[in-house]
């Protein structure tokens, strides 16, 4: 069997690290039944840095470099591995909560066993998100403690039976006390030891405190802390927690019992200083580690532990394997120490029984287990599907609810932005946002009669005819205590505010609404054929396909629709070659909607020009944003110059909805059930099938995040992309209906 492991690795200086090596050292070889297992590491640096790895590691990833995951995914799928071993911890990789390892992930072509160091009781969004999309993709998840299988069932919704518990593996190292003793010239001493990366959540203080009355007693007494600052605290705090660790000894007259080692030492070095000591303490500060790698090589190790009841601890204790106290009680420490030093009896008993448990724990038994999981995995394979997906049911989707959208909503309109999930109102409304709104709470009514939209609908439909100007053209934007902040609006607003009336005039709930909505969009019909910017034209052309399907007899309208169609056609013509079917020298925002509104202006017109350009732009559209097999829009940074690469992120909800809205008349049109394939795809670019495979749409506040940036998710949830996201979910139900429809007038 040959086995690809990811993680970090030796010599970077990183607990995780020296895991990943043992880890590797444990299963490649010959194993018990006389299998050769090969291997090898894809290693993650850190901040910049670059190591000189040994040779198992065939590739390094720079942390926050994204396309260096991208191609260990190409590099492992071509390796002939027959299972991934990938050993996790927030923090190593790249993006908010490491979310640069999802597209690894899901790119790879073989069984997946995840190894989770770290499972938070109350995680964040982003946390929980890239933790359960993990647990998704993977065949088996590993953890260390049963309190561990318990929070991935009961908080992240993990089945049981795709959980092993799997201890932390110890080094099968062993020295006798009194030569590591002699060694260190601690023969005379009581040896206090605590060791592993430094920082203030270790609570080192606790025990300094607990110190002065033992010392009393016990004047031979030496505490010895083993371990260099963590990289990330001497990143942001430097070297403050120990400067207040040895202000905190001299304060506490305890300079000669006290030893900070300054170091990152090796294996075998670190079994010497647990072998010489008498008791080993971890004193941390709060429950909420699930994995010590430290307390496990204490146990392992023989030493008598005595620890704070954090998770991990007071699972591994049990069974007369150590002793426990409260967070920060230096004073039940203190009672600990003199009880096991005035009972030396007991301490050998705690230290019986971990070295007891700790030959069951050692590296080659639990590499056995390992290897047991991985045949299991690898024989089982996984499905490597085509890219095509099945047709989406819509009982599978999140319930469709307006819930962040009330939110957002006073009695003025749809406020512009969230901050997360609570309203901006600094950033006040504008008529991009209340349009758009409008059309969701028409399309929602028409549906399904929801009262909820019906009562939203006037407050938009009031906001867009109060931005109106005389001339029939719109302001956007209004601030807060309702002074406008523009004289007149962008082109493209007006263009959306003119595809929300139209769809209005054909799907009005009462005719008060149909009134007030035919005044403000006649009013602003002079303004049509004056349009410069071609998404305006292509906004207005919907707006006016929405008016003519209830009044196909409009000539005058027919008419305008011909001439913004051909304006569009004259930009195709102008800038498309054979390499390039599109209607700029880029692909920028919005994209989607130019060939959507060709679609359906085609319906109209009759015009085989029109549907002619409208299917080339949007295959051309198409190959560029689906070739993954996903939806990866344009991002926002750079976009897509011709002749330049893609831009990936700054990727907006808006350009989701509008390739969810062109695919979707696409099929009206054509019948071609292909287009409804494709509508669910980019639909699902909101639900994690995307470049970060996370999801935008928020479960919690029924919000949907503003967007994917390098770094991660935009956690913001403004009225934009929440619009987009409900806007798409309803036209993926209508699409369903129109097929059941279809397939029922078939039978």
């Amino acid at each position: 069997m040959k086995i690809a492991f990811i993680g970090t690795y030796p010599p970077r200086e990183c607990g995780i690290g020296t895991f990943t090596q043992n880890l590797y050292e444990s299963m490649i070889g010959t194993d018990s039944s006389g299998n050769i297992n090969h291997g090898f590491v894809v290693a993650i640096d850190d901040n910049g840095l670059h190591y000189e790895y040994p040779k198992e590691v065939k590739l390094s990833i720079r942390q926050e470099e994204q396309t260096d995951y991208l191609e260990a995914a190409n590099v492992i799928n071509l390796s002939g591995a027959d299972v991934c071993v990938l050993e996790h911890e927030f923090g190593i990789f790249g993006g908010q909560n490491g979310i640069y390892i999802l597209p690894l992930l899901h790119r790879l072509k073989i069984p997946l066993i995840v190894t989770l160091h770290t499972v938070l009781k109350t995680p964040s969004y982003n946390q929980k998100a890239v933790m359960t999309e993990i647990c998704k993709i993977a065949q088996s998840i590993i953890v260390m403690s049963q309190t561990a299988v318990d929070m991935l069932s009961e908080v992240y919704q993990v089945p049981t039976e795709k959980i092993a518990r799997i201890a932390h593996g110890v080094p099968d190292i062993q020295f006798d006390q009194l030569l590591a003793k002699k060694e260190f010239k601690l023969s005379s001493k009581h040896v206090l030891l605590t060791f592993g990366f430094i920082g203030r959540n270790k609570g080192i203080e606790t025990v300094l405190k607990a110190l002065p009355a033992v010392i009393k007693k016990y004047p031979e007494l030496v505490y010895i802390v083993l371990g260099k600052t963590h990289p990330n605290v001497i990143r942001h705090a430097g070297e403050e927690y120990r400067v207040y660790l040895a202000g905190l000894v001299k304060q506490l007259g305890i300079e000669k019992h006290v030893v900070f080692l300054n170091e990152f030492i090796g294996q075998a070095e670190l079994f010497k200083y647990l072998s010489a000591s008498d008791i080993y303490i971890t004193p941390y500060t709060s429950e909420a580690q699930i994995t010590s790698g430290t307390l496990s090589y204490a146990i392992g190790a023989g030493n008598a532990v005595i620890s704070t009841p954090y998770w991990h601890a007071a699972e591994l204790l049990g069974g007369g394997r150590g002793r426990l106290f409260n967070f920060h009680d230096s004073s039940a420490l203190t009672e600990i120490l003199l009880d096991l030093l005035d009972h030396p009896e007991q301490m050998r008993e705690l230290r019986r029984n971990a070295f007891d448990y700790g030959r069951e724990i050692t590296w080659p038994r639990i590499g056995e287990k390992y290897l047991e999981l991985a045949g299991q995995i690898a024989e089982a394979g996984i499905d490597i599907t085509s890219g095509e997906q099945m047709l989406l049911d819509p009982l599978t989707l999140p319930p469709f609810l307006l819930d962040h959208v009330q939110r957002l909503t006073d009695d003025t309109g749809i406020i512009q932005h969230a901050k997360y999930g609570i309203p901006n109102l600094k950033e006040g409304y504008c008529l991009d946002d209340n349009a758009r709104a409008l059309l969701m709470v028409l399309m929602t009514y028409k549906r399904n009669k929801h009262p909820l939209a019906l009562k939203l609908s006037p407050t938009y439909l009031s906001y867009v005819n109060y931005m109106q100007t005389q001339d029939g053209m719109f302001r956007n934007f209004l601030s807060f205590n309702r002074n406008f902040l523009d004289e007149v609006g962008s082109e493209d607003s007006f263009g959306r505010a003119i595809w929300s009336l139209g769809y209005l005039l054909g799907n009005a709930p009462n005719d008060a609404y149909y009134q007030t909505g035919r005044e403000i969009f006649f009013d602003a019909v002079p303004n049509f054929t004056s349009l410069k910017s071609i998404r305006s034209i292509a906004n207005t052309i919907v707006g006016l396909c929405h008016y003519l399907k209830s009044n196909p007899t409009d000539e005058g309208m027919i008419k305008i629709l011909k001439v913004l169609a051909d304006r569009l056609i004259a930009e195709y013509d102008i800038h498309r070659s054979d390499d390039w079917q599109w209607f700029e020298s880029l692909l920028a925002y919005d994209n989607a909607f130019l060939p959507l509104a060709l679609l359906h202006a085609a319906e109209f017109l009759h015009d085989d020009r029109v549907m002619e350009v409208a299917l080339e732009s949007m295959d051309f559209l198409s190959d560029i944003t689906l070739r993954n097999g996903y939806l990866s829009v344009v991002g926002n940074e750079n976009w897509y110059t011709r002749d330049h690469e893609q831009s990936m992120f700054a990727q907006q909800p808006l350009d989701a909805l509008a390739m969810v809205l062109m695919f979707h008349q696409a099929f009206r049109l054509t019948k071609d059930q292909a287009y409804i394939q494709k509508l669910n795809t980019c639909f699902m670019w909101f639900l994690g099938e995307n470049d970060l495979r996370v999801s935008l749409y928020d479960f919690e506040t029924k919000g949907c995040c503003d967007g994917l940036e390098s770094s991660g998710v935009n956690r913001n949830q403004g009225a934009e992309s929440t619009l987009a996201y409900l806007i798409s979910h309803l036209s993926v139900l209508e699409a369903f209906e129109e097929i059941n429809k279809m397939e029922a007038e078939l039978v």
